[in-house]
């Protein structure tokens, strides 16, 4: 700022106090910044700008909002493609250096409230998908610190579901109808594989059951991560992890070995299989094989595996 302007910036005192509501157009017409997105760095006066709708964000897979780190998460700028730290981001990051004052306002259009005054304590990367349900890609979240204001209870799904995260591994209802997609992609409808893959698992779910078997299902939530990984299906009695798969191509069995790998980390799983709707094409066979795990699919009322020990009525390849 040049000299004027540092003079005019310490003439327009802050006045608003957290709660307060204004309309944005004012609140811009007075301290500066951009009257649209949601980071608002004003030339005018010595003040970020941020703006949050936590409700309107999470069916996109931003989850804005407390933590139960008594922080405020905020997600950072940029429609399409992994986020860099640049422009709005990079005001944020570098606010305290620069001598502006950090102020959240929750609300992007019409009138907004005050949430208050805070400083970046951090940030982290996170999975989110671009505008429009695009493909999913790295978006910077913030940690900021209240300066005057009392932190408060979570409020978005995550923030709950991180509240009450007592062990990295929590055992959940097979019923619970909870995916890892639901938490980065929540807007997204279901792709037809998807919705087979659902009827997979219910249906061998109900053959588990009518042998005896007990079915459960984890949540498990790395130490460090902020959005849940979740299995599909946990026989504890088999100590059998398995993943479902809506079609046995050989980019979902990839996907489904790392998966497994992923969840194993975790658990005590010394069995694991990849559940698809048919019989696997040879090769595939051998390359889930060569890895220690085996295939089950249905057929007829029955079900086959490459590991037939593994179920209770079964016919091997």
């Amino acid at each position: 700022m040049t000299e004027a302007s540092t003079a005019q910036a310490e003439a327009i005192e802050w006045d608003l106090e957290p709660g307060d509501v204004i309309e944005r157009k004012q609140l811009h017409a007075k301290y500066g910044g951009r009257t649209q997105g949601g980071i608002g760095p004003s030339a005018k006066t010595p003040n970020v700008m941020i703006f949050t709708d936590p409700i309107a964000g999470e069916k996109h897979g931003y989850y804005d909002g407390w933590m139960p780190d008594g922080l405020f998460h905020y997600s950072g700028e940029g429609q399409y493609g992994d986020q860099r730290m640049l422009s709005g981001n990079a005001s944020i990051l570098n606010h305290q250096a620069e001598g502006r004052a950090l102020r959240v306002f929750q609300g992007a259009r019409g009138r907004v409230t005050y949430l208050g005054e805070f400083a970046v304590e951090g940030w982290y990367e996170a999975d989110a998908p671009e505008t429009g349900d695009g493909p999913l890609r790295k978006v910077i979240v913030f940690k900021l610190r209240p300066i005057d204001t009392s932190p408060q209870e979570p409020g978005t799904k995550l923030g709950r579901l991180l509240a009450n995260q007592v062990t990295t591994v929590t055992q959940i209802d097979v019923e619970q109808y909870e995916t890892e997609k639901s938490f980065v992609q929540p807007n997204q409808e279901p792709y037809e594989a998807e919705r087979r893959e659902g009827k997979l698992v219910r249906q061998f779910t109900d053959f588990l059951r009518l042998n005896g078997h007990q079915i459960v299902r984890h949540r498990i939530l790395p130490q460090g991560e902020t959005r849940p990984l979740l299995t599909d299906l946990y026989i504890p009695d088999l100590g059998l992890l398995i993943e479902a798969k809506g079609s046995v191509t050989r980019e979902n069995v990839r996907m489904a070995i790392g998966q497994l790998a992923d969840y194993g980390r975790f658990m005590d799983a010394p069995h694991r299989a990849i559940l698809v709707p048919s019989k696997p094409r040879r090769d595939l066979v051998e390359l889930v094989t060569s890895v220690g795990q085996a295939f089950i699919w249905p057929e007829g009322k029955d079900y086959s595996s490459t590991a037939p020990e593994l179920l209770p009525v079964t016919r091997s390849l």
